[in-house]
């Protein structure tokens, strides 16, 4: 393995600078591992022009010692449903295949700014509607992890940013971006052993990411570390002229301090009751419980806590996602842009056509049953109820985070970030898309209802070696707090998804 691979960001470009490690060759070895890990299928499409003409770039500027800044020179992979200016953007649909924006979306833009090689558009669910990224046009992406990659024993990466999840984990990058709606970041970086985070609403911009449920929709973060997480939430944080929903206060840069200096005794961590779950498995619980018993033996105070509406959650969280995508692919008519079917012999005909061929069976039934739950006759019944249940389900973590008195106050959730380890792709196929998505985001989905910051982090390997990780959450804009307690967490547990992996290479 590449040594350079298991450095930290910060290492990395330390290394640019003193002239140890050349930005062109990291780069060049991050596109000839991709080619190698082919198998694994987390790339929709690399650009090694783009990617070799942006290292070469980074290269120069290390050797007039005048480097844009902490990500100078550091490869990252986007989500295939991110803007990116002459390179295709698909959403792995058959509907946008041919779509080439002429633009970049604010993410992108903001880490080509602060230097970052782009490396290609990574795998995803069609039009991230899916847990396990095997809805894909392009075929299903492979988890590094898995046992057998050749048959159908090969484990999902979770989804619907399972390409992005895939990429870090088998080191073909340092970081790379994702969308999150209801866990898709969170989901499968538990299930790969990498850091995934999901920010405040708002904090990052979400311009140019094609839009699933716009009241949800969050811009994630992988990489293998927390810190390293947050060098790429530094780098694309902030208010965005072009999104009207980020936050308008000014961003501050994040610093979290090391790890020998983190005081936890003024922390108060609360446990969800209603995240033990039906299903949910004994090795993440017993892990749950360890982590928990962790922070309370380092001084924090940690105490059961409860969220009542958690139960009608997963139904509120579909009903909306529905109801919301039904409006968003409206746009996709074989018109504008977009497949566009053959047969013209009518406009309706042509509408009907494009759709049904531009659709797969998913983004269809979510079409279907979004526009059904808009009818008039069930908009009150359906759709209101959501929306009244989901500031419920809001209001529920404002009571636990910001009640009166404060000595009921809780500063972070604990909780699973998936309820197992990442199963077979034929088990994970037998169920309907929608089952699969109302277990595999039963945990990772409240925190995209209520607009709070969340992350999922890697603790250990389960006894089949395969990584079992648990969720923290915040309130709103404590993004500090979280990544410190998470950095924290992180450095007792001592989990690296590539020395683990060389690991169970090496014992197997």
């Amino acid at each position: 393995m590449r040594r350079h691979l298991q450095w930290s960001i910060k290492q990395l470009t330390a290394g640019y600078a003193d002239g140890q490690l050349s930005p062109r060759r990291v780069s060049e070895q991050a596109l000839e591992d991709a080619l190698k890990l082919k198998t694994l299928n987390a790339f929709i499409r690399l650009t090694p022009e783009q990617a070799l003409q942006q290292a070469q770039e980074s290269e120069e500027r290390y050797q007039k010692k005048k480097a844009y800044g902490s990500l100078d020179g550091v490869t990252i992979a986007v989500k295939d449903n991110f803007c990116t200016q002459d390179v295709h953007t698909s959403c792995a649909s058959r509907m946008l295949q041919d779509f080439v924006p002429p633009y970049d979306a604010t993410v992108c833009s903001r880490l080509k700014q602060s230097g970052a090689v782009l490396l290609g558009k990574t795998n995803m669910d069609q039009f991230a509607m899916g847990a396990g990224t095997v809805d894909s046009l392009y075929g299903p992406t492979k988890n590094i992890w898995s046992e057998d990659l050749k048959q159908d024993n090969w484990r999902i990466a979770g989804g619907s940013s399972g390409g992005s999840a895939s990429a870090v984990a088998a080191g073909l990058c340092y970081a790379a971006i994702g969308s999150d709606t209801g866990g898709s970041t969170r989901n499968p970086a538990s299930y790969c052993g990498v850091v995934g985070l999901k920010p405040t609403y708002g904090l990052v911009s979400r311009h140019g990411l094609i839009p699933l449920v716009n009241s949800m929709d969050v811009p994630g973060i992988f990489a293998r570390s927390v810190r390293d997480c947050l060098e790429v939430l530094n780098a694309v944080a902030g208010p965005d002229r072009l999104d009207s929903t980020t936050i308008r206060k000014p961003y501050t840069r994040l610093i979290l301090p090391e790890v020998e200096k983190i005081n936890l005794s003024t922390v108060r961590i609360g446990i969800p009751r209603e995240y033990h779950c039906q299903g949910l498995s004994s090795e993440v619980l017993e892990t749950w419980s360890k982590v928990a018993d962790l922070l309370e033996c380092a001084g924090a105070s940690v105490r059961q806590v409860s969220l009542p509406n958690t139960a009608a959650s997963i139904f509120v969280y579909s009903i909306l996602n529905q109801c919301e995508v039904a409006s968003n692919m409206a746009r996709y008519d074989g018109i504008e842009y977009g497949h566009r079917a053959s047969n013209e012999r009518s406009t309706e005909q042509l509408y009907a056509l494009s759709r049904a061929e531009g659709f797969n069976e998913v983004v269809k039934t979510r079409i279907l049953t979004g526009n059904f739950l808009l009818l008039r006759r069930n908009y009150d019944h359906y759709f209101e109820k959501a929306l009244r249940v989901r500031r419920l389900i809001a209001e529920d973590f404002s009571k636990v985070f910001e009640p009166s008195p404060a000595e009921d106050r809780v500063d972070i959730l604990l909780t699973p970030t998936t309820l197992t380890e990442a199963p077979r792709y034929k088990d994970f196929a037998s169920l309907t898309n929608r089952d699969q998505c109302a277990v595999q985001d039963f945990c990772t989905q409240p925190a995209n209802m209520a607009g709070i910051p969340a992350i999922s982090i890697p603790i250990r390997l389960s006894r089949t070696g395969l990584p079992l990780s648990l969720q923290l959450m915040s309130n709103s804009l404590n993004e500090q707090l979280l990544l410190t307690v998470a950095s924290w967490i992180e450095a007792q547990v001592g989990f690296d998804s590539l020395a683990h992996k060389q690991e169970c290479k090496s014992s197997a």
